[in-house]
């Protein structure tokens, strides 16, 4: 039997729990509303006893006496010979003792009332019949004084005495009222204090089973998530009871054995996944390695490890390249792909006595589309060497040729000076156009030579940027001085927009101004008369931009990404205009800078060329 009344107990469940507890409080408030209800109404009746019954007697025993005492004032004042006076108080007052008299037959409340009230009234007929014997002018005044001490005044006592009874007795009565209508109060305080105390017995009991029946419960269910959230997928909850908590321990039980099954899968799945990763990275002819936030080495093909030891388990810090650590964490916190490091083009390698080249590259690693922050990186080294020995091949034939060129013409340059100052002979008008024109295309050659060594310099890395704190303003205003004479003779106007409060960049003066130098010829050269050139220059993180733009026929939109080709020139250019060189070279002094280049440009609006120089304390 006590077995089944406790599973009966476990069978309640939580909102027939819930319903229990605010039922019994529900009750109590009910018991106690009932109960005030009642007092509030014995309570009433007390006070309508009181002010309706008992009172109405009192207030008219005393117009009664009022009443007969300005009617023997009037008596009095007849003796006294005022007998207008007189005869006035007893007409007025007489009609006012019968209306209160009736108020008080009308309202008899209490045993022996009613005999008194009907003596007064048979003692002031008598009293009323008497009156004229006593207020007759025509009567001698004795006799008129001993009527109203034998007849009037006794009887004027007697009335008054028995109305005073009756208001004694209706005081009595309300006294009594008053004192039955305090015990109520009283009972009803104790009633009520009785039913606080109950309630917050039943509240206490119930916050009790409620912690038991229900928050205990839910705090075991908090713990097993935290438990859950630490990895311990191997808890079992006791349900304890067959209620929702009961039911919903069974399902977290349910849910766990689940996650321990997909933990067993997902782990099965990492491990064939991590295991055909490696193979697959083994196979790689590429140094390729992927990394954790902290920069270990999670997997590595074979090349990463025999050439810069990216082995599996190893901190890059350790390897002790200069440029892995910077390269790692900028990755990561600019969240990009990032290439070279310290600004190198190319990391140099000693390999079994021969020299390589590999250029890194770090890319951030996120999990999913929708998580942006990065989980890791991939270090990616491609091997460039091939790709560095022939440009180092290109770079010699060009300085070669260019060298080779740059002795014969420059031998020929003299020859047509001296001729055209007709050292050696005078010259016809014929021959001399002829050598004006040989003279311009031998200083186009010799100018096409300089930019091909120049390149040749920049690109080889012989030609070393030497970067200094400038400002910005007098930067542009140095580049665009040369430029005032070229453009005021075409009708070009040329203007400095750089405001005043930009910080200063980081500059090989020399450079840059060969790079404005460039860009403000092109500019001009290709802008029509009544047009303009404004230089421009904005901040933004780390660098500061500078923009040159023209107002000239602008650049058919294929053409745009080869303009800072070598040897491209757009289609349709004069031939005047140079061989292509001038905005690869522009490309390559900004790149030693660590800088970028790009152009934009609209047909019929313009053009604009922009480069980037680092600011002044920025690395």
């Amino acid at each position: 039997m006590l077995m089944s009344g406790i599973e009966v107990n476990l069978m309640i469940g939580i909102r027939q729990k819930l319903m229990l507890g605010f039922g019994g409080l529900l009750a109590v408030i009910a018991a106690i509303g009932v109960m005030t209800m009642a007092q509030i109404d014995d309570l009433g009746r007390a006070i309508d006893v009181i002010l309706k019954e008992n009172y109405r007697s009192v207030v008219a025993c005393q117009d009664m006496k009022e009443s007969l005492e300005r009617m023997d004032s009037g008596i009095l004042f007849t003796l006294a010979g005022n007998k207008v006076e007189g005869n006035r108080l007893i007409k007025q007052y007489s009609p006012k003792f019968r209306v209160a008299l009736d108020v008080e037959l009308s309202n008899i409340t209490l045993p022996a009332e009613q005999e008194r009230a009907e003596r007064i009234m048979t003692l002031f007929e008598e009293y009323t019949k008497a009156i004229p014997a006593v207020t007759q002018i025509s009567r001698s005044l004795e006799t008129r004084h001993a009527g109203y001490f034998s007849t009037l005044q006794p009887l004027f006592q007697e009335i008054k005495k028995e109305a005073h009874e009756i208001l004694l007795m209706n005081q009595a009565n309300m006294t009594e009222a008053n004192n039955a209508a305090r015990r109520l109060a009283d009972a009803a305080h104790r009633r009520m204090l009785m039913a606080i105390i109950a309630s917050a017995f039943l509240a206490l009991l119930f916050s009790y089973l409620a912690q038991r029946w229900i928050l205990n419960p839910i705090n075991r269910l908090t713990e097993s998530t935290k438990e859950i959230r630490r990895g311990n997928l191997d808890l079992v909850l006791e349900p304890g009871s067959r209620d929702e908590i009961g039911l919903l321990s069974e399902s977290f039980n349910e849910m766990t054995s689940a996650l321990r099954q997909l933990r067993k899968e997902d782990m099965a799945n990492l491990m064939r996944t991590r295991l055909a990763t490696q193979e697959i990275f083994k196979a790689l002819p590429s140094a390729v390695a992927v990394l954790d936030l902290d920069g270990r080495v999670e997997v590595s093909t074979e090349a990463a490890d025999r050439y810069f030891g990216l082995k599996q388990g190893v901190l890059a810090e350790n390897l002790g390249y200069e440029w892995l650590p910077h390269l790692i964490q900028k990755a990561l916190d600019e969240n990009r792909v990032v290439e070279s490091g310290l600004n190198k083009s190319y990391v140099q390698q000693f390999i079994n006595n021969r020299e390589y080249f590999f250029q890194p590259m770090a890319v951030p690693i996120t999990v999913g589309k929708q998580s942006m922050e990065p989980t890791g990186v991939a270090l990616i080294l491609k091997d460039v060497t091939l790709v560095r020995e022939q440009q180092e091949l290109k770079s010699g034939v060009l300085s070669t040729v260019s060298h080779q060129l740059k002795t014969p013409l420059t031998s020929l340059r003299m020859s047509i000076h001296l001729l055209l100052e007709e050292r050696v002979g005078a010259l016809n008008e014929k021959q001399i156009e002829l050598l004006v024109a040989a003279r311009e295309d031998s200083e186009r050659l010799a100018g096409i030579l300089d930019n091909i060594l120049d390149l040749n310099r920049i690109g080889s890395g012989r030609s070393y940027v030497s970067p200094e704190a400038v400002s910005p303003q007098a930067l542009v205003r140095d580049a665009i001085e040369p430029f005032l004479a070229d453009a005021r003779d075409k009708g070009v106007k040329i203007t400095s927009a750089v405001p005043d409060d930009l910080p200063d960049v980081m500059a090989d003066i020399e450079k840059i101004r060969h790079v404005f130098a460039n860009l403000l010829s092109n500019a001009i050269r290709f802008t029509s008369p009544g047009g303009s050139v404004t230089v421009r220059a904005s901040l933004e993180p780390n660098h500061l931009v500078f923009i040159v733009e023209d107002t000239g026929n602008g650049i058919p939109a294929q053409y745009i990404n080869h303009l800072f080709e070598p040897f491209y020139r757009v289609p349709g250019q004069d031939e005047k205009s140079g061989v292509g060189l001038g905005l690869a070279i522009v490309r390559e002094i900004i790149q030693a800078h660590g800088g970028t280049v790009g152009a934009e440009s609209e047909i019929g609006k313009g053009s604009a060329f922009c480069f980037t120089l680092p600011l002044s304390g920025e690395k």
